[in-house]
């Protein structure tokens, strides 16, 4: 997480101020370390029974509650407990914890972040939610991972489904779905200081948590964060150091079967980069209404609105000039699942999605028209058939309209056979689609003719066909694992046909991805977890007969063939935890970016229930290596260290 710099300060506007901001956090927290209560000690391993960690509950699969050993798909959970023992402090990082994504940091800032292929720092197959909120820019249907700084101590539970999820969830998540589900308000009552610093990023955070009324209760939070420059292998900054902050609140309420939830986040981010101070501002507001009718129906209201404001420098071709971006989002779900007839669970549903994106366009490029209000809409429903006791059919499918391609239909069948309680095997077949984005129909370079490069006016959907068979199981108390077979096959990907007129984004490439992922999680005493985990795939892209490309193969992603972590987290006494992780990823072909082998370690200590201290250090045996870009031009990350304070009263 931390990477070696000179050690040079860094002076950008406002600096002064939050570094104040900061000291004032870390003298908070160590007045009142004293008088500290002992309450909300974090979970450690030791505390969860076999069964609580067998019986894990997921929602993102079907979009109802379901424990994770009966779900018909590739699903890999990361708790708080997994995520606070990795030392992480940023979401990007914590996602490493998930065996199947392929994470490459770009900077201090940007990540790619993919599965199953198609990985670049524009990635847009990946779909990624937190507390339902879709985290998506329609200029190119991804995530700005800059700015997706969530508090991670208030986070529940990462699930990520690696394989299609559009049936339910929509266009775009054809790779997977990442969904951070946070703690209810309730969950998180008391106060709470956390204090990181080290030789790559220092941050800190308070949060605070009451009850409201007789049934509500309440929790506010601030952030900031300060990170240093990383550098080339030459020694020379990229010139990629950030600072920003964020706060937020939740609150929710229990009222007689209903169960509100009201919550919302304003935040900031200044990050410095050639040839001027790129920034990035926002807030979102929540909404969620839920009424459990019986123990397997429910209804369920959400809407949230988003606003997000980027200012950066653009350099493009060359020419220097400035990109300035204004996004606001509405969107609105409904959903109504229930038992039917003794063998069915239907879940029925529907949702709206309306954006207002405003761009200044600079000389170097341009969107046309610059001002664009988009809307989408869909339907969706679901039908779990018990054939027999042991034997379930899910058919599932969405049809959404957007502004691009008009109607898509996105169906999905899966079938599961429980064999026993402790293991099931499951294979599915689904049609994934990416819909076009700004960037695939409005994009020109430079903003006046003639072009270099062109949005294609009969740009069409990306469609992937999916074949996927999995096991999981539990043969033992201490022992479970997962696997999946896959196979993918694209067409009418991204492409660049050159023309007279520049090169025109078309979909002239197609193939196949196929390969295998799994995990497995061994506990050889109550304290401490061993868990392994990686991916084997091939990628096999070509251009459609009768086309021409100009770069599309190579913008579509660089992804290596596999990557492998292993990862131990033992409590070697009751106040003393030790984690150990290993990760492996194999070189990426265009540009090459060579293999590397990291080790990151945390070692805490508990000095009371409510206090603990942690040092971590990562590439503990790696002077330095680099995870993406084009060589001479990319960061490198080396050994770093840092001290981390958690404090709950």
């Amino acid at each position: 997480m931390f990477v070696s710099d000179k050690q040079q300060a860094v002076q950008r506007p406002g600096g002064t101020a939050k570094r104040a901001v900061g000291r004032a956090l870390i003298a908070a927290a160590a007045a009142a370390l004293p008088w500290g209560a002992a309450s909300g000690r974090a979970v450690d391993l030791a505390d969860l029974s076999l069964e609580q960690l067998r019986d894990i509950v997921v929602t993102s699969v079907s979009r109802r509650d379901e424990p994770l050993s009966r779900a018909a798909a590739s699903v890999f959970v990361i708790s708080s407990d997994d995520i606070r023992r990795s030392g992480a402090t940023t979401l990007p990082e914590a996602l490493r914890l998930a065996p199947t994504l392929d994470i490459a940091r770009a900077d201090a800032n940007q990540y790619a972040i993919s599965a199953r292929g198609f990985n670049n720092v524009l990635a847009n197959k990946m779909l990624v939610m937190i507390d339902g909120r879709t985290l998506y820019t329609p200029l190119f249907s991804g995530v700005f991972w800059e700015v997706q700084d969530v508090l991670l101590e208030d986070v529940e539970r990462i699930e990520v489904i690696t394989g299609p999820s559009t049936a339910l969830w929509g266009t775009n998540a054809v790779g997977g779905l990442i969904h951070v589900i946070t703690r209810r308000a309730q969950d998180t009552q008391g106060s709470a200081a956390l204090v990181h610093g080290g030789t790559g990023e220092r941050g800190a955070a308070v949060r605070h948590g009451g009850r409201w009324g007789d049934n509500g209760h309440y929790r506010l939070y601030f952030k900031q964060h300060d990170r240093r420059h990383t550098e080339k292998a030459d020694g020379e900054d990229v010139r990629d150091a950030s600072d920003g902050g964020q706060a937020g609140f939740r609150a929710d309420w229990e009222l007689a079967g209903d169960r509100l939830t009201l919550q919302g986040d304003l935040y900031r981010v200044s990050i410095e980069q050639a040839p001027g101070l790129r920034k990035a501002s926002g807030g979102n507001l929540l909404g969620r209404w839920r009424r459990q009718i019986d123990a397997r129906s429910h209804a369920l209201a959400r809407v949230y609105f988003d606003r997000t404001r980027r200012e950066q420098p653009a350099l493009f071709l060359g020419r220097e000039s400035r990109f300035d971006e204004t996004l606001d989002t509405v969107d609105v779900v409904v959903q109504y699942a229930l038992h039917h007839g003794g063998r069915h669970e239907l879940l029925l549903g529907a949702g709206y999605r309306r954006a207002r994106d405003d761009v200044d366009n600079p000389a170097a490029f341009a969107f046309v028209l610059p001002d664009r209000t988009l809307q989408w809409s869909r339907v969706f429903a679901q039908d779990v058939v018990a054939l027999s006791q042991d034997l379930h059919l899910t058919l599932s499918a969405s049809v959404e309209r957007n502004p691009y391609t008009g109607t898509e239909v996105l169906p999905s069948l899966r079938l599961a056979w429980r064999r026993t309680a402790e293991q099931v095997w499951w294979a599915g077949i689904s049609r994934a689609v990416r819909a076009p984005s700004r960037i695939d129909r409005e994009f020109y370079a430079p903003a006046e003719p003639p072009y270099l490069y062109a949005g294609g006016q009969d740009f069409r959907a990306e469609v992937s066909d999916v074949i996927e068979v999995g096991h999981r199981a539990q043969p033992y108390e201490a022992l479970s694992y997962s696997v999946t077979a896959f196979h993918h096959r694209h067409r009418r990907l991204r492409s660049l046909t050159p023309t007279a007129g520049g090169a025109v984004f078309d979909n002239g490439i197609e193939g196949t991805t196929g390969g295998l992922q799994g995990w497995i999680s061994w506990r050889p005493t109550r304290s401490w977890r061993l868990q392994a985990g990686g991916v084997v795939q091939d990628q096999r892209l070509h251009l459609r007969d009768g086309y021409a490309d100009a770069g599309g193969l190579q913008a579509l992603g660089n992804d290596p063939s596999h990557w492998w972590s292993l990862r131990s987290a033992v409590d070697v006494t009751p106040a003393l935890a030790w984690d150990l992780a290993l990760r492996r990823v194999g070189a990426r072909p265009d540009p090459r970016v060579p293999a590397y082998t990291a080790v990151d370690t945390r070692l805490a200590w508990r000095a009371r229930n409510h206090l603990e201290l942690a040092l971590v250090v990562h590439n503990l045996f790696d002077p330095g290596h680099v995870e993406w870009g084009a060589a001479g031009n990319r960061a490198e990350f080396g050994r770093a260290a840092s001290l981390q304070l958690r404090w709950r009263l």
